[in-house]
């Protein structure tokens, strides 16, 4: 087993939390793991990226190359298409469709979404109208991991421990919350496949 995994966003929609989530999955599951992010501007809304790298066998980089990435999971629109280059001609792409307006020339949502559609093998998906839904708005990001969770090659159990590890300290009501967001999101991805 071997994953590339490139996760992007904005600073403050919670890409570092899927990342330890991921993480944490991959090595309960026995596998190794690389992981490098890049989050310095990301208290200004700037770009925010991880790259994971999950395998059975011995992993030399924690940096994905161009054209390699099994998975990119975006929670920002915008932000899928920056790193479409690292996507392998297999590799799924997983974005919120729901614009973080951070800049005053943000692109015109029916191109930009044009150019999504053009990935053979994607799915998108209104995350965080998916969150609001179960009144949980600060979820959106575990919406979206679970519509990358078909994709990810961990047991789906993994990763609900990894949400009652990261957010344990917050309570059970927000570990619940967190567990039906994720639920949501890999039902919503299910319909789409």
């Amino acid at each position: 087993m071997k994953k590339d995994i490139i996760l992007a966003g904005v600073g403050g929609q919670g890409i570092l939390s899927i990342a330890a989530i991921i993480g944490f999955g991959a090595v309960e599951s026995g596998f190794q793991l690389k992981q490098a992010e890049v989050h310095g501007m990301s208290q200004r809304g700037g770009d925010v990226q991880s790259h994971l790298r999950i395998s059975d066998r011995t992993i030399y980089s924690d940096l994905v190359p161009l054209g390699s990435a099994d998975l990119i999971l975006s929670v920002e629109p915008m932000e899928a298409l920056r790193y479409k280059p690292y996507l392998s001609e297999s590799g799924w792409l997983v974005t919120n469709i729901h614009p973080f307006l951070n800049i005053s020339d943000y692109p015109d949502m029916e191109e930009l979404m044009k150019e999504i559609r053009i990935v053979p093998h994607h799915i998108t998906l209104d995350a965080n109208q998916i969150s609001k839904e179960l009144q949980a708005p600060r979820s959106m990001n575990m919406v979206m991991l679970g519509a990358a969770a078909p994709f990810l090659d961990i047991d789906y159990r993994k990763l609900q421990d990894g949400i009652r590890f990261v957010f344990g300290r917050k309570g059970e009501e927000i570990v619940e919350m967190n567990l039906r967001a994720m639920a949501a999101g890999k039902k919503q991805a299910e319909q789409e496949l």
